[in-house]
């Protein structure tokens, strides 16, 4: 119990620190933002609000101006039997990725910011 309110604690000072230093979004041309915003379509972020991990990947998603669907996994969350189904465990953050009618799902904020960096980046 004590170890959860300190969670949530530390968690909300997380999030409030990002909404009050949260990078300016990438700017892009109109035509290079709709593909960017098609693209984004078939990504999904399992997260909770309140984890860092979680909040370092949104942030990274808000300087890259992707509009990811983010699904809160907290327990009693239809996503979260989404993500233990598809994915195989219940740990967020988490990328799913659809490709050619099938899913990825891709654990690790390091991993996740790297394969956004390494898509989204360059699209200008």
């Amino acid at each position: 119990m004590l170890v959860k309110l300190l969670r949530n604690g530390i968690g909300g000072l997380w999030q409030l620190g990002d909404l009050i230093t949260r990078p300016t979004k990438m700017r892009r041309s109109a035509e290079a933002q709709t593909q960017v915003d098609a693209a984004c379509s078939e990504l999904a972020l399992y997260q909770l609000p309140r984890c860092p991990f979680c909040i370092k990947v949104r942030r990274n998603m808000h300087k890259l101006n992707l509009p990811i669907t983010l699904r809160n996994v907290q327990p009693g969350s239809p996503y979260r039997d989404e993500l233990q189904a598809g994915g195989g465990r219940v740990k967020s953050p988490c990328l799913r990725i659809e490709e050619n009618g099938a899913s990825r799902w891709m654990y690790e904020s390091n991993d996740i910011i790297a394969y956004l960096e390494q898509r989204f980046a360059n699209v200008k």
